[in-house]
């Protein structure tokens, strides 16, 4: 059974996070961007994906270790979404299969 808590948390979280997506296209759709502001917004998921993946790099867990050499070949012959996903999948297989 599940509790209402965790249910309540999920929820709200992604409320939140709807709200910070959207909120970029609501106070911004109005305004031209000069060529360099453009090139920092389109490269800001992957700094956000950077910091989530290089704490991988000093892991010593073989697993993690593997799934990163998986996710940085993905990653230059993949768009970001596919890569995403090959990474959550190696990730969760191999911490599975190495203990």
């Amino acid at each position: 059974m599940l509790d209402p808590i965790y249910v309540l948390t999920i929820v709200l979280m992604a409320v939140v996070t709807y709200l910070t997506r959207i909120g970029g296209y609501v106070f911004l759709r109005n305004r031209t961007f000069s060529p360099r502001m453009a090139a920092v917004l389109e490269s800001a998921p992957g700094c956000v994906l950077i910091t989530v993946i290089a704490p991988h790099f000093v892991s010593k867990n073989p697993a993690d270790l593997a799934a990163l050499a998986i996710t940085m070949i993905a990653a230059t012959r993949l768009s970001v979404l596919p890569t995403v996903l090959i990474a959550m999948a190696s990730a969760g297989i191999l911490r599975n299969l190495i203990a």
